[in-house]
């Protein structure tokens, strides 16, 4: 395994998670950066999240598919890997998209994307998934991270890695978008919290 490839791979796949904890823990700095001169027509921080989102996933899928191509000796066929490893990885991302789809159902897209922390109102859901997750939206990216590896690189010894990593992302941004110590809302034209 290439050390720099790793992290390369790490540093890149940090920024997502990196941003969604500052935007949770610091919601009046990145409205105030969405109602600045440099960012055009996304001044709703919602938007501009949603927004965030959709380019953290384009990353994300890109640092994947390039670590499958540079381990699979530069094709993207997965290696022989067998049944098993297919079906449990369609398996996994097949439950954690629809824990995804289920969270967006469930909370829409202010809801999503930390409308809470800008001053909207949002209830607070106890419906599945979140009967079953404090944050199934986490659980729905690593079964799919994990379900993806398994097909596109399992038996290869890196398979897990960037799954591993990513597991680590994500339980490290769970645990300090929980703590809100330091949380101020932001009211949003005539909201309440």
């Amino acid at each position: 395994m290439d050390g720099w490839l790793f992290l390369g791979a790490a540093m890149l796949l940090s920024i997502e998670r990196i941003c969604y904890v500052w935007i949770w823990r610091a919601p009046a700095a990145f409205r105030a950066m969405c109602a600045g001169p440099l960012v055009v027509e996304v001044a709703d921080p919602v938007d501009a999240l949603r927004f965030l989102f959709y380019g953290f996933k384009v990353l994300q899928l890109g640092v994947f598919v390039t670590w499958c191509s540079v381990y699979g000796g530069g094709t993207l066929w997965p290696p022989h890997g067998g049944a098993f490893s297919i079906g449990l990885g369609g398996a996994l991302l097949l439950t954690g998209q629809s824990l995804n789809l289920s969270v967006f159902h469930r909370l829409g897209n202010v809801g999503v994307f930390y409308g809470n922390r800008f001053g909207y109102a949002v209830s607070w859901c106890r419906e599945f998934p979140f009967s079953m997750f404090k944050h199934p939206q986490y659980v729905g990216a690593l079964l799919s991270i994990w379900g993806f590896f398994l097909i596109m690189r399992f038996p290869s010894g890196d398979w897990y890695l960037l799954p591993a990593l990513e597991t680590v992302y994500y339980g490290v941004g769970a645990l300090l978008e929980n703590d809100t110590r330091s949380f101020q809302p932001v009211t949003h034209a005539g909201l309440r919290p």
